[in-house]
């Protein structure tokens, strides 16, 4: 059954009040989290939806929390995905940890190379990815898995402890259609404050939908990375030019088609978008990091 029939928890479930606790057996470090730029003035309004799909490159900010990272002991080849539920395994990326399951094409085969990088993180389920699960639900431990985390950890600080990884997707479409998005903004501030304080580096997301009606929730998501001066994915501008923007009926959940991205008729809806530009944006995050500059 394809994600545009949403079977899995709504996406409008209602979590419970939150605190933010953090894991006692996280690594510390002797050097402290590198600062976030100084303060930016706002994006003009509507910015983002200038900004290209996938990002040109990484600061040097992004750098400095992927070193710190590795001294903590990070593992350079493991990323983790923090997100909903058009971010489960069986959709997004895990195509790239089986070879018959996708395609490059000639067009895309020098994201080979990151594929290769990353194997095993790709189909990997993430501790901290569920259907209904949006900024506030990662950091509550009440919604945290009984049997592969402690007592009083997060979602989001069991998946960094467990898995160690050195980026970190962070994909929050889900929100209460009632909240503004001062909320969103102040939730998702503390989800990545608390995975940079692990040297991991976040590459943080736009989403496809604008259940808010003004898109409130990209434009504030594009402000954080340009203060946090951390990777954007602009997911929203890859699939502006699909049907209905990519979205099925219900304007939330993805239209669905296999990941050969050589295929004209596949490309047409929004999953192999979502796959593709995601795995491109790994793919300039990996070289930024790991390249000489």
């Amino acid at each position: 059954m394809v994600p545009s029939q949403a079977t899995e928890e709504t996406h409008q479930s209602q979590p419970e009040s939150v605190t933010v606790k953090q894991a006692t057996d996280l690594p510390a470090s002797s050097r402290s989290t590198p600062a976030p730029t100084a303060t930016k003035p706002p994006l003009e309004k509507d910015a983002w939806m200038n900004i290209p799909v996938v990002p040109t490159g990484v600061s040097a900010r992004a750098r400095e929390i992927y070193q710190l990272g590795l001294e903590l002991g990070n593992d350079p080849t493991h990323f983790s995905i923090i997100g909903d539920c058009q971010n489960v395994s069986s959709y997004f990326l895990a195509a790239f940890d089986n070879p018959g399951d996708f395609s490059l094409g000639d067009e895309y085969a020098y994201l080979q190379p990151t594929i290769d990088y990353y194997q095993g993180s790709y189909s990997r389920t993430s501790l901290a990815v569920k259907g209904g699960f949006n900024a506030a639900a990662v950091i509550s431990p009440l919604r945290a898995d009984p049997k592969s985390c402690n007592k009083n950890e997060s979602p989001l600080d069991c998946e960094l402890r467990v898995w160690k990884p050195s980026v970190v997707i962070v994909s929050m479409e889900t929100w209460w259609s009632e909240k503004p998005a001062e909320e969103y903004d102040k939730y998702m501030r503390r989800v990545l404050d608390r995975i940079i304080e692990t040297g991991a580096l976040p590459i943080i997301a736009t989403k496809a939908d604008n259940l808010e009606g003004d898109h409130s929730i990209n434009a504030t998501i594009a402000q954080i990375a340009y203060e946090y001066d951390i990777p954007l994915w602009n997911f929203w501008a890859a699939v502006q030019s699909l049907s209905n923007h990519g979205l099925s009926s219900d304007n939330f959940h993805l239209t669905f088609a296999r990941n050969f991205f050589n295929d004209p008729v596949r490309m047409k809806s929004a999953w192999p978008w979502r796959n593709l530009t995601a795995l491109q944006t790994l793919d300039v995050v990996r070289k930024g990091l790991t390249e000489s500059p």
